[in-house]
């Protein structure tokens, strides 16, 4: 090829990808001279950054029926995605059941409603710019009611025709959306039994994979070039890159216009070892790492050289060949209650996860189940809207080597407050906004009233004594929440120094005796403002003030003692 001709094709391949972008379409990226699928297979890992799952909630069912508020989380708001976007999370993956949602065949066509509510929580998070992981989830599960996409069931023929009509329709629905929406075939997909696959089991599963594959890349448009995540054996790492069975389906239907050089495929697996510590519901293994303090609350495997063999033998396999791979479930369970270090270890296995992920070209994406608690795995609480686990937030974010948005803060983030009514004082915070606006100050599910319980001026907020006086005596988490980061966090001692079972009465220069002395001191203190008094002993007449009615009420004391 000549110099001149190279040039004029190299314009009109910039002329072309120019008109794709600004038309909305998917952006293709051609792969130029040395650019080697792994190395575009990384570009796509980056911009994926640290992922977060939306659990239990649109695979979330009763009795069949999908509902994402069935398993005890509230219902999604784009607020709380807004929320999950600003801790740092580029990546959103939305398990999704169908269940009794899909009517009966042929046509084997999804509730409307029920599609609807999938698109608008996939809106949710497309229209933040995150990259969203769509799956079919609770569908493939033996012990879930009404599951159906079961590979050790004996009717596969009507098995496979309902599973192409199903993904015929999402992949319909979301036919225009760019390459930031990825689809997923299925979730944990395996014949319930753990050990050595069964092979004409993981056939039929890789069947349903190449079904998935040639069903949405047929439906044409965006569709023809979106990135498709196939799973293996229960999403097993071993049982996916070793040789147990698993086969990566043809791209046949494609669009001509990816280089025959790049992959569109991805490769999902799920990293919950060792389960003694990950999933576990046992208060005995609470510790992971080389840092762990106590050998007994550590399990004897999976540590740290058992994970970077783990995601590197998905790197050999896949990702050296163009496969981008996504972690599309890690975590574990909290064990606080029965070790109070635990936390600190769920942090420093995270942060390995997800570092070692990012070493081997895939994306980690944490499994949250939305419950705080005793085994739970949530990062956020999703009725608040707040952030539950910053500690693991940041693990994920420095192991991903993410930045969060610039997040406002306040200072200070500790305070206390005495409602002893001689010791009240309002409390003084300054913001440093970073462009933000404080949109709500939070205690727990209750909104303060602006003027009421707090007052704005400039970057200055002043909580409002009239406010804490109602609070009980304890600890008070008061949090801020702007338009945007992470939310900052006022913690508060509320006590009450007023409450003194053994006062004494007259005592004020609290002596342990009640005498001229304290008539003295009280004296100077109300007629002249000199001196220091125990003022709940000199409230002799418990008007909650200081003054002559003391006086003579301690003159009278005397005077009849």
């Amino acid at each position: 090829m000549s110099k001149v001709k190279a040039f004029k094709f190299f314009l009109l391949a910039i002329v072309l990808l120019f008109t794709t972008a600004i038309s909305g379409r998917s952006l293709v990226v051609l792969a130029a001279p040395g650019i080697t699928p792994e190395s575009t297979t990384a570009q796509l890992v980056s911009e994926m950054g640290a992922g977060w799952n939306l659990g239990n909630q649109l695979e979330a069912n009763s009795n069949s029926t999908p509902s994402e508020t069935a398993w005890g989380n509230p219902t999604i708001t784009k607020a709380f995605i807004q929320k999950v976007k600003a801790a740092g999370f580029k990546t959103i993956r939305i398990p999704v059941s169908y269940l009794s949602k899909i009517g009966s065949a042929p046509n084997y066509t999804i509730d409307a409603a029920w599609m609807a509510r999938i698109k608008e929580v996939v809106d949710y998070a497309y229209s933040e710019d995150m990259y969203v992981i769509v799956n079919m989830h609770g569908d493939g599960y033996n012990s879930v009611t009404g599951s159906w996409l079961l590979c050790n069931s004996g009717d596969q023929t009507t098995i496979k025709a309902k599973y192409q009509k199903v993904w015929q329709q999402v992949a319909n629905i979301f036919v225009n959306y760019n390459d930031h929406l990825i689809f997923e075939s299925m979730n944990e997909e395996f014949d319930g039994t753990y050990g050595t696959p069964n092979t004409t089991y993981y056939s039929n599963i890789n069947d349903y994979n190449q079904i998935f594959v040639d069903t949405v890349r047929q439906n044409g448009g965006n569709n023809s070039t979106r990135w498709l995540l196939i799973p293996g054996w229960n999403t097993n790492i071993d049982y996916t890159a070793g040789n147990y069975g698993f086969v990566l389906p043809t791209d046949t239907y494609r669009s001509t216009t990816i280089p025959r050089s790049e992959k569109r495929i991805m490769i999902s697996a799920h990293y919950y070892s060792p389960w003694d510590f990950c999933g576990e519901e046992s208060g005995s293994i609470t510790q992971w790492g080389a840092t762990a303090k106590n050998s007994a609350k550590k399990s004897t495997w999976g540590q740290e050289d058992y994970l970077n063999s783990q995601i590197k033998s998905m790197y050999d396999k896949f990702v050296k060949q163009g496969y981008p791979v996504v972690i599309g479930e890690y975590g574990s369970v909290d064990k606080s209650s029965a070790d109070s270090t635990n936390n600190t270890y769920r942090a420093q296995f995270a942060k390995a996860v997800c570092k070692t992920a990012k070493q081997y070209g895939c994306v980690p994406v944490y499994w949250d189940n939305g419950y705080n608690g005793q085994y739970g795995m949530a990062l956020f609480n999703r009725a608040t809207q707040t952030i539950t686990q910053q500690g693991i937030i940041d693990a994920i974010m420095s192991g991903t080597g993410t930045v969060p948005t610039s997040r406002s803060t306040i200072t200070p983030t500790t305070s206390s407050f005495d409602k002893n009514t001689f010791s009240q004082a309002d409390v003084v915070v300054t913001m440093i906004q970073n462009g933000t606006t404080l949109s709500a100050i939070r205690n727990g599910t209750s909104v303060l009233v602006s003027g009421t319980d707090y007052t704005v001026s400039n970057n200055t907020i002043t909580i409002l004594k009239s406010y804490l006086a109602k609070q009980a005596i304890g600890d008070t988490n008061l949090t801020f929440d702007f338009s945007a980061g992470i939310d900052s966090v006022l913690k508060m001692n509320v006590t009450d120094s007023s409450y003194q079972p053994n006062i004494t009465y007259g005592d004020v220069n609290d002596d342990f005796n009640v005498n001229v002395l304290d008539y003295t001191v009280l004296q100077k203190y109300v007629l002249e403002g000199i001196g220091n008094i125990n003022k709940a002993n000199a409230d002799i007449n418990k008007d909650t003030r200081i003054n002559t009615a003391d006086l003579l009420a301690l003159r009278k004391i005397l005077l009849e003692s």
